[in-house]
């Protein structure tokens, strides 16, 4: 545990956030990359929230929990990339102490809503493969909505926390972040109060919040697992496979790459920032992908409402092309 540092104390206004770690050369080609990162994951992630309002076949539980994860994304995307975009165009680094403490709520609300609406939506998995006849039953609109206003209530709680044990501790001099953005770490690090507190509820209750979901992620596809090799069967596994295979591949890729970054990197500042390039770049960006290209209802809604535009298109032109001979 950490104790005071006899550093000297400053009231700190502002904080210099250094970004990402590249050349001023390839400045330009990194701007590029992340700007189009962005907006593929805005882009993509409105346009399942719009199919699944829009398209009455997908307003069932899997694709409810999915609109909230699709929104999610986006926030925890455009919480820290368009401020690590327009540092890195105005090639300034600063951001007030407001908004630093308000970005770091953010990341930490809709980092641990992620978490929870995986854990949600394996659970819906589970009961739809391990409790099909009973699905309509459990999976009810009641406990759907309860379940995301759960990890609502529990994300915004957790933020809440972190956040105001932050803001009770005093800075140094040194307001530097070698980040791209406000990391709760790295804000203890120059911090010259006690953060032994801090460090405690770090390990502790998010530590829990983050193995819980988790346990219920690895409980939910274990059971899954033992279901079907009770009595295996080609036709059970692509049914399974069918159901679950857009989740499976979320889920793996979002835990999956965190875990290979802390086990294969060897510096702990690299560490850091490329799970968290991971975390709020690249998993929002592909999550549109693996549930428009392995999902047939996703895929049908695409279709049928682009159908649907065609369709119009064609029938106000026709219109049009009426009213042009009747009044010509």
């Amino acid at each position: 545990m950490s104790s005071m540092r006899p550093e000297n104390q400053s009231s700190v206004s502002e904080f210099l956030l250094l970004g990402l770690p590249i050349r001023p050369g390839h400045r330009g080609v990194v701007f590029t990359l992340f700007l189009g990162m962005y907006l593929i994951t805005v882009l993509g992630n409105l346009l399942i929230i719009l199919l699944i309002r829009l398209d009455s076949r997908l307003h069932t539980p899997m694709y409810f929990f999915l609109s909230h994860l699709a929104f999610s994304d986006i926030s925890l995307s455009s919480v820290t990339v368009p401020k690590m975009l327009t540092n890195m165009q105005t090639q300034q680094q600063s951001i007030p102490y407001v908004g630093c403490i308000s970005q770091l709520y953010f990341f930490i609300l809709f980092g641990s809503l992620d978490n929870f609406l995986l854990a949600v939506m394996a659970y819906d998995r589970y009961v739809a493969i391990c409790h099909p006849l009973h699905y309509t039953t459990i999976m009810r609109d009641g406990l759907c909505v309860l379940l995301v206003a759960g990890s609502w209530i529990i994300s915004c709680g957790s933020a809440l926390l972190h956040t105001l044990l932050l803001v009770r501790l005093s800075f140094c001099a040194d307001n530097v972040i070698t980040h791209f953005f406000c990391d709760l770490t790295v804000l203890l690090k120059l911090s010259c109060s006690d953060i032994s507190l801090n460090e405690l509820v770090i390990f502790t209750e998010g530590g829990m919040l983050l193995f819980l979901p988790l346990a219920v992620v690895l409980g939910s596809y274990i059971h899954i697992g033992t279901i079907i090799l009770k009595a295996p069967s080609t036709k059970r596994l692509l049914k399974a496979f069918s159901t679950c295979g857009s989740h499976l591949s979320v889920v793996s890729l979002y835990y999956g790459t965190l875990a290979a970054v802390y086990l294969l990197s060897s510096s702990w500042d690299s560490k850091d920032i490329i799970a968290s390039v991971m975390y709020t770049v690249v998993t929002p960006m592909l999550n549109p992908f693996i549930y428009s290209l392995r999902n047939r209802d996703i895929k049908q809604a695409m279709f049928v409402n682009k159908v649907k535009e065609v369709n119009m298109s064609m029938r106000s032109h026709f219109l049009l092309g009426f009213f042009i001979i009747l009044y010509s």
